[in-house]
C-alpha cells in the first residue's frame, strides 16, 4: 500500500488505495470461511500429513489452514518479481523514511487508523468467540465471516466517497456512526437478539471499511499542506516529493500499529468476560474510544481553523502534481 500511492493522482489516490486494501482485507472473510472446510478433509493427501484424532473420535488436519495458503503465496511471489514496478526517484532509505517519527500528524493517524483498521480486523478476530460465548444455541461459524465480507467490500467501494468529500469529514462521521453501532450491539446483548447483535455488528464492520479508506485518504492531504511548513527551504518539485515520500512511510507506519487491534479486541473481550461475566465493559471502553477518535478529527482536521477543513471544501490551492507522480499515473 505504501508502494501503490505513487502511482495515482491525488484525485485517485483514495479510490486506489481502498481498492487495494479492501481486495487484500477479503482474506479475512475468506479465511474464516474456507478454514473450517479445509481442515475437515485430506486436501493434500499424504503430502498433508496425517489426521489429528478429535475428542468425539473424528479426525481433522489441523495442519491444512496454513498448508492451504502455500499455493496463493507461491503465485502472489511470481507475480511480484515480474509484473510490478518501482518509481525509482520515490525510493528512500530507513534514515529518510524515519523522520516520520517526528511528525505529530504520524501518531495522531495511528490513533485514528487504529480506530478503522485495528477495529476492523479486532472485531474480525474476537466476533466468533464472543459470538459463540454470548449465544451458544447458535451456530455462529455460519455467519460470523459476513462482517469481515462486508467490511472489506465496503473498503474497496467506497474509497471515492472520500475523494469526493474529503477523508477528514467522512472520517469523523464514520466513528459517529461507529459510537451509534457499539450502542446497537449493547442493546441487543441486553435483549438476548441474536439478528439484531449481528446485524448491528456488520453494521460496525461496514463503516470500519468507509473509515479504513478515508483515514488513509487523509494523509496524503495532511503531508501535503506540512511538508512546506516545515521544510520551507525545498522548492515546490522537492516538497511534493518529499510529501509523497513520508506518506507513504505513515501509510505502512501506522497499517502496523492498527494491526495490533487484533490483540487488543478480543483480549478486551476476555478481560471483560473473565472480570464481570460480560463484555459490557469492553463494549463501554470502544464507545469512548470511538468518541476521542471523532474529538480527534474534528479538533485536528476538520473544524474551521482545521488542517483540512479549507482542502476539503475546495477553499485553499493543492500543490500540483509531480512529474513523476503524473507519469505514474499512466503506468
Amino acid at each position: 500500500m505504501s508502494n501503490i500511492s505513487f502511482f495515482f493522482p491525488k484525485a485517485q489516490k483514495g479510490n486506489a488505495l481502498a481498492l487495494n486494501a479492501g481486495l487484500g482485507n477479503l482474506g479475512v472473510s475468506v479465511m474464516q470461511f474456507l478454514v473450517p472446510l479445509v481442515i475437515v478433509a485430506s486436501v493434500f493427501g499424504a503430502l498433508g500429513g496425517e489426521p489429528q484424532q478429535t475428542a468425539e473420535g473424528g479426525q481433522l488436519w489441523l495442519q491444512n489452514a496454513g498448508f492451504i495458503w502455500v499455493p496463493f503465496i507461491m503465485v502472489s511471489t511470481l507475480l511480484a518479481w515480474f509484473g510490478m514496478n518501482d518509481i525509482a526517484d520515490a525510493k528512500a532509505s530507513f534514515s529518510e523514511q524515519s523522520v516520520i517519527f517526528q511528525r505529530k500528524h504520524n501518531w495522531l493517524m495511528c490513533w485514528l487508523y487504529t480506530g478503522t483498521f485495528g477495529s476492523f480486523i479486532g472485531f474480525s478476530a474476537g466476533l466468533p468467540l464472543l459470538a459463540k460465548h454470548q449465544f451458544p444455541d447458535v451456530d455462529v461459524l455460519q455467519f460470523v465471516f459476513l462482517g469481515p465480507l462486508v467490511g472489506a467490500l465496503s473498503r474497496a467501494a467506497t474509497g471515492w466517497v472520500s475523494d469526493k468529500w474529503g477523508g477528514a469529514r467522512v472520517t469523523f462521521w464514520v466513528f459517529v456512526l461507529m459510537m451509534l453501532g457499539v450502542l446497537g450491539v449493547v442493546y441487543f446483548l441486553e435483549a438476548a437478539n441474536w439478528w439484531g447483535f449481528l446485524g448491528a455488528f456488520i453494521f460496525m464492520f461496514f463503516m470500519t471499511g468507509v473509515g479504513n479508506a478515508s483515514t488513509f485518504q487523509m494523509i496524503p492531504n495532511i503531508m501535503r499542506q506540512e511538508v512546506p511548513r516545515l521544510m520551507p527551504h525545498l522548492d515546490e518539485t522537492a516538497r511534493v516529493r518529499q510529501a509523497e515520500k513520508e506518506s507513504a512511510a505513515i501509510v505502512g507506519f501506522t497499517s502496523a500499529i492498527a494491526a495490533y487491534g487484533a490483540f487488543f479486541i478480543p483480549k478486551s473481550f476476555g478481560s471483560a468476560i473473565a472480570a464481570t461475566g460480560s463484555p459490557m465493559a469492553a463494549l463501554w471502553s470502544f464507545l469512548i474510544f470511538y468518541a476521542s477518535c471523532a474529538a480527534l478529527t474534528w479538533w485536528a482536521y476538520t473544524r474551521r481553523g482545521g488542517l483540512l477543513h479549507d482542502i476539503e471544501r475546495g477553499r485553499a490551492p493543492t500543490p500540483v502534481e509531480s512529474p513523476a507522480q503524473l507519469k505514474g499515473a499512466t503506468a
